[in-house]
């Protein structure tokens, strides 16, 4: 086998044990995933996916960052392009260096995926290459396959998107008027029309004010065509909003500084210093709407986004080349939550890339303020060993019940179970160690186990 059934849990058998007993109170719930980059138009086609290349490598920024680590060319890889001209090749590539991912949570959850979709029980390698490439095209042909039956059988009970404010949700449109019941609902993610560093950023407000029929050029007429568009987000099921500014800095300007910043952004004319202060006040005036039409914040900054000049240029935003950075929340929030920090109906889920603000910041700001909740560990820590890191660093200040259980963040359609299902192993090894210290009963930690595995997900998202 390619994975062990006691895999992740303590290695000290009676606190094994304890965790093996939570475990199989969780593994079968259904699974929520409330944030992703997963493709609508998967669902609303239903075709089958192409090939093991297409769908394991390209889509994967986890992999083909390792292998471009380690000297592979992305053009080998063929990141980027619509159709791969040469699947089998790039699958090879990918094989010979998948002893790379020895130790990381990536190659967890492609061997889970190898193991429990497609059977597969001898370790991707070279060797094995053209054998792994053949079972699952082979696979990949039959109905089971199809995006539609995949969802059924991973026991998804919801998934969400991530989408532009500029998207038509056509896709989405098209799956809640087909008779199939699932729930693919969109995230209304508006980075385009509210960062002035985002590519074409004055032309994406001009498009902004053709779907919306506002003057875009006003900050009144810009506002009221994002509240538009949430509405027409809402419409088709949306819950949430998502945010990737760089930092998680916020401002409160009076309505004629921020409409006068708003005109200098939009002509081009503002510095580094006020563009950053631009999506600070966004980043407010996001919070207040939040409070007017329910949908639940999302905030996801300090990622250097692209750092890589000469792939961006290349092969354009998001191949792999986001480096964490220090963030500040506690004077970063302040301004925002001077407004709506004690606001109920407000929820504002934070995120971070730099885990020394566990404890010393988010904990203590989430254990305080009734609209902020923690996500879980995010990007480059959700693995076993972040996972372990956040629980021990943010439960004594924030408990279990200001965070919001897990989301997979996946780009990568077959490893949300996988990844669910670490995130539910990790979650139940915490509470067996709890347990067996005798610091939580166990009749406890199984209503806890079931709350961070479904609980609190659906109730934070409001799902």
């Amino acid at each position: 086998m390619l994975i062990h059934q006691d895999r992740l849990f303590p290695a000290e058998p009676r606190a094994r044990k304890i965790a093996k007993t939570l475990y199989e109170h969780v593994r079968r719930l259904p699974i929520i995933s409330p944030h992703g980059h997963t493709q609508a138009a998967w669902f609303a086609r239903n075709d089958p996916f192409l090939d093991p290349a297409k769908l394991f490598v390209q889509p994967d920024h986890y992999i083909f960052r390792m292998l471009y680590s380690q000297g592979v060319s992305l053009d080998d890889l063929e990141i980027g392009q619509p159709e791969l001209k040469d699947a089998r090749r790039v699958w090879r590539i990918f094989a010979s260096h998948y002893y790379l991912f020895r130790g990381t949570p990536t190659r967890m959850w492609l061997d889970f995926a190898f193991q429990e979709l497609f059977g597969l029980g001898e370790r991707l390698s070279e060797r094995t290459a053209d054998r792994y490439f053949d079972t699952i095209s082979e696979r990949l042909r039959t109905p089971e396959f199809r995006p539609r039956a995949l969802y059924e059988r991973f026991n998804l009970e919801v998934l969400a998107t991530t989408d532009s404010p500029l998207d038509s949700l056509a896709d989405h449109k098209a799956i809640r008027e087909s008779n199939w019941k699932a729930r693919i609902l969109p995230t209304f993610r508006p980075d385009p029309v509210v960062d002035p560093e985002f590519a074409r950023f004055a032309d994406n407000i001009a498009k902004l004010d053709e779907k919306t029929g506002e003057d875009t050029s006003t900050w009144a007429g810009y506002l009221n065509a994002l509240r538009k568009t949430r509405v027409r987000f809402h419409e088709l099921g949306c819950t949430a909003t998502d945010h990737g500014h760089p930092t998680a800095r916020t401002a409160n300007l009076s309505t004629a500084e921020a409409a006068d910043l708003f005109y200098r952004v939009l002509a081009g004319n503002a510095d580094a210093q006020q563009q950053e202060l631009f999506r600070a006040q966004m980043l407010t005036e996001m919070a207040r709407m939040s409070l007017e039409d329910g949908l639940v914040m999302q905030i996801h900054p300090g990622s250097s986004r692209n750092h890589n000049r000469k792939l961006y240029e290349r092969y354009g935003r998001d191949v792999g080349a986001d480096i964490p950075m220090p963030t500040n929340y506690v004077d970063a929030l302040r301004p925002l939550l001077d407004q709506f920090g004690n606001e109920r109906e407000l929820t504002i889920i934070l995120f971070t890339l730099d885990e020394s603000t566990y404890s010393r910041e988010l904990a203590p700001l989430a254990g305080h303020y009734p609209c902020l909740r923690l996500g879980p560990p995010w990007w480059f820590h959700d693995s076993p060993e972040g996972m372990m890191r956040f629980r021990e660093r943010v439960t004594e200040t924030a408990g279990f019940y200001n965070t919001v259980g897990f989301n997979d963040d996946a780009r990568a359609f077959l490893s949300i179970p996988a990844r669910h299902d670490v995130a539910r192993r990790m979650d139940c090894a915490f509470l067996a160690k709890l347990v067996a210290e005798r610091r939580l009963e166990e009749e406890e930690a199984l209503e806890v186990a079931q709350d961070l595995a479904y609980g609190l997900v659906k109730q934070a998202y409001k799902l």
